[in-house]
């Protein structure tokens, strides 16, 4: 793979997602999808951090997701080697069961003018709303100044809905549906498919992502949210799939009731298997066992009350 970068990656809001998993006293590299960008990839796979030491650590000591804009002059330990690969902001989300650490997904992000899109983080604030935490909007900044500016009760709009449900969700037509409560904003900077998700963190405070995807700049080309049964009593471990949207084939499924027909998983059985199975974050490069027209995956695994509830994939 030479270094230069293709349009199909350029036209991508997330340009680089990796995983580091906690080995001893370290986290220490476990993957990732780097597309063209070779000399940034090489030089995280050289890389390990402690507790509170660049990004992942950060996310890891702190227990809560981090989003940092820039990267000059902070504690991000990779500096050099992004700025040279043309990436200027990153998000890492650590993935929790009860207190114990499984796994810091890390995703990268470059800057220019035509880069839309949004990667969000919301907590609660004392009067019991969820207020912005912290995002990444690209240069979607009207976007960014209404989102800086509104607060949702539990149950409104796509970040309410997921702090009050506790699960993954899905939103389309972001900018003409009426339970997105800056659909005017959205519909504005193009922004079309909103995925929330619950991040589950030692101690009280609790934090909501949303990830808005935009046709131009995508940030996933496919989503889906799959289901978990844990294992139990000899029962082995399965996931069903819960809602999916593409951009080529619209709904990949829609649950009439019945439940019959829902495509279903098991362990260690396809890339969604290998999460089950893992129970970490898994990303894979190349189309093998991939849905035709689709070359990367990037599957992550959430935790309930200490359980692994449910699992959250997209494609590209």
């Amino acid at each position: 793979m030479d270094g230069n970068v293709t349009k199909e990656e350029k036209d991508t809001f997330v340009q680089v997602a990796e995983v580091w998993l906690p080995e001893g006293d370290s986290l220490v590299f476990a993957g990732g999808d780097y597309g063209s960008l070779d000399a940034f990839e090489e030089a995280s796979r050289a890389t390990s951090f402690a507790k509170g030491e660049g990004l992942p650590g950060k996310a890891w000591a702190e227990a809560r997701p981090v989003v940092l804009k820039e990267f000059d002059g902070s504690y991000f330990k990779r500096t050099e080697a992004a700025k040279a690969a043309g990436l200027t902001a990153a998000m890492a989300i650590p993935i929790f069961a009860k207190s114990t650490l499984k796994a810091v997904l890390v995703v990268l992000c470059g800057d220019d003018a035509l880069r839309i899109g949004a990667i969000e983080v919301w907590t609660e604030d004392q009067d019991g709303l969820l207020m912005l935490h912290d995002g990444y909007y690209g240069a979607a900044k009207e976007f960014e100044f209404v989102s800086r500016h509104t607060h949702f009760p539990k149950g409104q709009g796509l970040p309410g809905a997921v702090w009050s449900a506790l699960t993954p969700i899905l939103m389309r037509d972001l900018g003409s549906g009426y339970r997105f409560v800056r659909a005017s904003a959205a519909g504005a900077a193009g922004l079309t498919t909103g995925l929330g998700l619950p991040v589950p963190v030692p101690g009280d405070q609790q934090f909501v992502m949303t990830l808005l995807s935009a046709i131009g700049t995508p940030l996933a080309r496919r989503f889906e949210i799959w289901s978990v049964t844990p294992e139990r009593m000899g029962n082995p471990a399965r996931a069903a799939l819960m809602d999916g949207v593409c951009e080529r084939e619209g709904t990949l499924w829609q649950d009439d009731g019945s439940g019959e027909g829902r495509p279903t998983a098991a362990a260690w059985k396809g890339h969604i298997g290998q999460v089950l199975g893992k129970g970490v974050p898994v990303i894979v490069r190349g189309s093998a066992g991939l849905p035709a027209g689709y070359s990367s995956f990037v599957g992550l695994p959430l935790y309930r009350s200490g359980d692994f509830s449910h699992i959250v994939a997209w494609y590209n």
